[in-house]
């Protein structure tokens, strides 16, 4: 009998792309591929699940405190009904004698180990050689690679023990404190919401992002508006009127004063006047209409291209720009994946591995056949930029757990045609963001001025102007779906809020500071200036203001706080500790706000993708608040997260999380038993449908 090697994808369309590769002469059978040398085969996703706890005991199934905490000292699972007829299939070749060697070509994460691992379990594959394929994208070259460099099984037992485990924490928690909580307050919420039942859904992940959008919330409401007054001199700078703002500073008459609302502003439009009044006043001023120059600062200032996108970063940007939902947009960035035009979605690294620096030519000479960048690949291809990638930021080894950032593969062309308007938009932006890094930073020019009034108490004007000297990265930024008046705003937003996202301590400006965007000429008239110059004051007036409250998570911004959790802990030490330990997976964060969605939790306004609380969620909320509150707080979440990636790299035990895990479950489930807090409960209820009453409106 002649010996064949079966590889199992996880789903008919990978499976396909992988016979491709292969280059056999197959043919077709009922769920599967065969040919003399090799059988190819798929999951449709997940086969198998773990079972419910009636399984276990029939009268698991009531709801009841005596049958919680429920932890079996082993868990059961089963085919899924729907799949049951592949699973059959699938298992049938795991097992078939001729099969010496099994090639596991599910997804490369730990997501994609878990559903292989389920099959394998309940098929009770024995006796076999089984082989981990690790790719990046689905390109013939990659997927032959794969296959040339697989290693035994064995070597991602830790990942699969931290798979198994993230099941069972999400079973445990799920089934126990849902139960409990249902049980304890399910009656409270129906009657209060007036509804057929109500089930209280909590999860690890879930029940904290809930209580992420209900405190913005309640940020915003509690939020009380506070107006300053701003005093505005309007300066003759080279026969052009230029704006100054006023400041506090040391030598003002007004620094450190109580009156002030920061240094440039005030509490009071008296207080403003009053300083308008003074400078008029004094003689050196000559009745408000001379001042000199204090200060003049010239500068070039840098700004490097943004980091690759990791599936967050690509999510908050399509958020931005075409207003889809995380899910969407995971749905589009894994078609791409699918067919060839980009690598792995599911990732949380933002560089590039040292390996495919060293073949990135080929991704970019690649690109030269597509339309919409062909000329800037060819421009990049001309230059030294992609020789040297490996020795700048962009590239980094310590910064990839599974799988490099999302980039295109310069392949897959042929399936152009047929992505959908959206997805094709999706691409271009995938492709500007690669083809970005091999150009050099924007260069701005830039010259602030402080401008004195008066002589004894002098007062101080700050104004800064900038021209673009070279626009180095941001000519690649200029999108072809976008129309023209919108490209300088889309292209801010490159240069600003994503290059700050990837250094926090590249912008430490005062959220006041205004710099004025001018021509080459004027900044020139500008250089000229020398300190102690007089200058002309055309007027001096008061601009008036007012604080704004937190901003409402739309889905993007979600996504991202959601990955940068450590951010939301106080405690510094912890925040360092958990540092790269986010809320949920690149691959579970957009299920998980479908989820919230689904079960009317949070509401999403599609048109603006903004999210906001529903009643039913604040009321969850503050169950869970006054139950188990720490499954609202990040740094539990985050912890549980980062003690996964131990499992996962062997520096945890999967005994030692376990245990843990357990402890937590009982110990929680066994403290909601024992509460007596409806009444408290029932002031929150209240306080909340305030909220909602007919016709008023959130958003």
């Amino acid at each position: 009998m002649a010996e064949k090697s079966l590889f199992i994808a996880e789903k008919p369309s990978v499976a396909q792309e992988f016979a491709k590769a292969l280059k056999y002469n197959m043919k077709r059978g009922d769920g599967y591929l065969e040919c003399d040398e090799a059988i190819v085969t798929w999951c449709v996703g997940h086969l198998v699940t773990m079972s419910y706890p009636e399984v276990y005991k029939p009268e698991l199934k009531r709801w009841s405190f005596d049958t919680i905490p429920f932890i079996p000292d082993e868990f059961k699972y089963e085919i899924i009904p729907a799949s049951a007829k592949q699973f059959k299939i699938v298992s049938s070749l795991l097992n078939r004698p001729d099969v010496k060697t099994i090639y596991v070509c599910t997804d490369s994460g730990r997501e994609g180990e878990y559903i292989y691992r389920l099959v394998a379990q309940e098929a009770h594959v024995q006796g076999k050689e089984q082989k981990r394929v690790w790719i990046d994208s689905q390109t013939e070259e990659e997927i032959l690679r794969g296959i040339r460099e697989a290693k035994d099984i064995s070597a991602y037992d830790a990942l699969s023990d931290a798979a198994y485990l993230r099941a069972q924490e999400d079973y445990l928690m799920g089934i126990n404190f849902s139960r409990a909580l249902t049980i304890k307050y399910g009656p409270n919420v129906k009657n209060y919401l007036k509804a057929d039942k109500a089930v209280i859904s909590v999860g690890r992940v879930m029940t904290c992002v809930l209580g992420m959008v209900v405190l913005r919330e309640r940020e915003i409401r509690q939020f009380s508006k506070t107006p300053f007054y701003r005093v505005i001199g309007n300066f003759n700078l080279g026969g052009q009127n230029a704006e100054a703002e006023w400041r506090a500073v040391e030598g003002s008459e007004y620094a450190d004063s109580p009156l002030l609302y920061k240094e440039n502003g005030f509490l009071k439009e008296e207080s403003a006047n009053a300083l308008i009044e003074k400078i008029k006043s004094d003689p050196d001023t000559a009745g408000g209409s001379k001042g000199h120059i204090i200060k003049t600062e010239k500068k070039t200032e840098k700004k490097n291209p943004p980091l690759l996108f990791n599936l967050a970063e690509l999510q908050n940007t399509c958020s931005r720009f075409f207003k889809i939902s995380p899910d969407d947009t995971l749905k589009i960035a894994q078609e791409l994946y699918e067919k060839k035009l980009t690598t792995y979605p599911r990732t949380d690294a933002r560089v590039l591995s040292t390996a495919v620096s060293k073949v990135i030519s080929q991704n970019i000479k690649g690109l030269t056949n597509y339309p919409v960048c062909a000329d800037i690949a060819s421009d990049v291809l001309k230059g030294d930029a992609w020789k040297n990638i490996a020795k700048t930021r962009y590239v980094n080894d310590k910064q990839i757990t599974d799988h490099y950032a999302i980039i295109p593969t310069g392949q897959g062309f042929q399936n152009l045609a047929s992505l959908s308007p959206v997805a094709a938009k999706v691409y271009e932006t995938i492709v500007r963001r690669f083809l970005a890094i091999f150009y050099p930073p924007a260069v701005w020019k830039k010259v602030a001025l402080q401008i004195g009034m008066g002589k004894e108490k002098v007062e101080t004007f700050f104004t800064s102007f900038k021209v673009l000297e070279d626009e180095g990265f941001q000519k690649v930024m200029k999108y072809s779906f976008f129309k023209d008046k919108d490209k300088d705003k889309t292209n801010a937003s490159e240069k600003g809020k994503n290059e700050n996202a990837d250094d926090p301590e590249n912008d430490k400006k005062n959220d006041s500071e205004e710099e004025f965007v001018c021509g080459p000429e004027f900044l020139k008239v500008l250089e000229t200036l020398k300190k102690g110059a007089e200058v002309e004051c055309t007027g001096l007036g008061i601009k008036e203001g007012e604080t704004s409250p937190p901003k409402r998570y739309n889905s993007g911004s979600l996504i991202l706080a959601m990955e940068n959790a450590g951010q939301l802990i106080e405690d510094e030490e912890m925040r360092a500790m958990i540092k790269g330990s986010g809320i949920g997976t690149s691959a579970t964060r957009a299920g998980i706000l479908e989820k919230l969605f689904r079960i009317d939790y949070l509401s999403l306004n599609k048109k603006t993708q903004i999210i906001t609380p529903t009643l039913k969620g604040e009321m969850v909320f503050d169950v869970v608040r006054y139950s188990i509150g720490s499954m609202l707080n990040p740094k539990l979440t985050a912890s549980w997260e980062m003690g996964l990636s131990g499992v996962a790299d062997g520096s945890i035990s999967k005994e030692e999380y376990s245990k843990k895990l357990n402890d937590f479950v009982t110990r929680y489930t066994e403290k909601v038993k024992v509460l007596s807090n409806g009444p408290q409960l029932r002031k929150c209820f209240d306080y909340a449908s305030a909220y909602y009453k007919k016709g008023k409106s959130q958003s």
